[in-house]
């Protein structure tokens, strides 16, 4: 559009030039003409004017005239120059764009140099934009193509795993309930990663980098669990390099209450739910959504202040994926592998802090508050009871006959 504009502005400049040659040559060639009188601010030119010839002679719109104005006659015959601003822009544009779009294959010009090399180079300057153009479009093509063919052997593998998968189940003759798990977690994985490797990606990457993008996915996660917002760069850093992906669908069972606990999970999008029944306690039961921020697993942060464990901790509740889930996962070896390396781990900073918001030692203090209060209100009782038992066996008082 650029481009039309300023051949359009130089076609109408050029435009105006040769009817101003043309009246020179006229000038020229007529008795008692001066050139000076074609200068609006001479005094003698009105009067010459009505007189002239020139005019009549170099009027485009006269077929008979001998001049011959080439390309520019469209703009002279029309009288453009005379019009408003308005039409010599949108005339002049349209003019640009037209002659762009063919080549400048509809114009003819006339023996006139400058006309001659104006339409050449309008000629030349079409054909380089055209050829500019297809070759940015065959690039934009390209790059549509390959993208395209990426995706399609992408798709192709993903198709060619799933039906080594499927014949895998078939084999081991799974149940069609856990085979539509199976399928229902490949289709995830696939709609999260668009069948790219992460691991493999992040094991070609230097340490720094790794470190870099495991801390800025997962800073924020982590920084909202309490006990990890009392760490330093240095330790979480530790942690970050350990973290790996791992989503869930729909009805999974992340962990079940009794069972070990092997990972800390830390959740990026999805809804969970924890429950508890505290160990199969009568009467008791508590449900707490988990979402995005939040995290399961905390019992190994405990586990790994005990100096030399015998056996994994064991789940205080039972989590169930409500949505397709996607976490971050922490391994209970990592964990204390980085607890066992760096020494600020054991602070009595930490562990307070572990204490204070951990939902398993708060659990455990509510209990052992309400046993306490149980007690407590059984004993009065029981000495209420006693109390009145005492006084009935006294009977009631004698009256005094003196």
């Amino acid at each position: 559009m650029i481009t039309s504009h300023v051949l359009g502005a130089v076609w109408y400049l050029l435009s105006v030039d040769r009817q101003t040659a043309c009246w020179k040559m006229s000038c020229r060639n007529e008795t008692g003409c001066d050139i000076r009188y074609l200068d609006c601010d001479m005094a003698p030119n009105q009067k010459w004017a009505s007189t002239t010839d020139i005019f009549h002679s170099c009027n485009a719109s006269d077929t008979s005239i001998t001049f011959d104005y080439g390309m520019f006659l469209p703009a002279l015959s029309n009288l453009v120059p005379a019009q408003g601003f308005l039409i010599k822009l949108f005339y002049s544009l349209w003019w640009g764009l037209q002659n762009l779009s063919c080549y400048g294959q509809t114009i003819s010009v006339s023996t006139y140099i400058g006309e001659t090399l104006f339409g050449i180079f309008l000629a030349v300057f079409s054909l380089a934009l055209e050829s500019s153009g297809l070759v940015l479009c065959v690039y934009l093509i390209g790059n549509v193509q390959t993208s395209l063919q990426s995706i399609t052997v992408r798709e192709d593998e993903w198709r060619l795993k799933q039906r080594d998968t499927e014949e895998w189940m078939t084999y081991r003759q799974l149940p069609g309930e856990l085979r539509e798990r199976v399928r229902k977690f490949i289709q995830y994985k696939w709609l999260l990663t668009r069948g790219v490797d992460e691991e493999y990606i992040f094991q070609v990457l230097p340490e720094y980098l790794r470190r870099e993008i495991r801390r800025h996915l997962c800073l924020d996660l982590v920084r909202r669990v309490p006990f990890f917002c009392q760490m330093d760069d240095q330790l979480l850093d530790a942690i970050f390099a350990r973290l790996v992906s791992s989503p869930c669908t729909k009805s999974t069972y992340i962990i079940r209450e009794g069972d070990p606990v092997t990972e800390m999970l830390f959740i990026i999008r999805g809804k969970l739910e924890s429950a508890t029944t505290d160990g199969g306690r009568t009467g008791f039961f508590n449900s707490v959504l988990l979402k995005s921020g939040d995290c399961c697993g905390e019992e190994l942060l405990g586990w790994t202040f005990i100096p030399e464990p015998t056996s994994l901790p064991t789940a205080t509740c039972t989590v169930k994926a409500l949505t397709d889930v996607e976490a971050f996962s922490l391994q209970a070896e990592d964990l204390r592998f980085v607890a066992s390396q760096f020494g600020r781990w054991h602070s009595k900073k930490l562990q307070h802090t572990f204490r204070y918001y951990s939902p398993h030692w708060r659990t455990w203090s509510a209990c052992f508050i309400q046993a306490a209060l149980r007690r407590y209100m059984r004993r009065k009782m029981e000495k209420g009871l006693r109390s009145e038992d005492s006084n009935g066996e006294e009977g009631p008082p004698r009256k005094n006959n003196l």
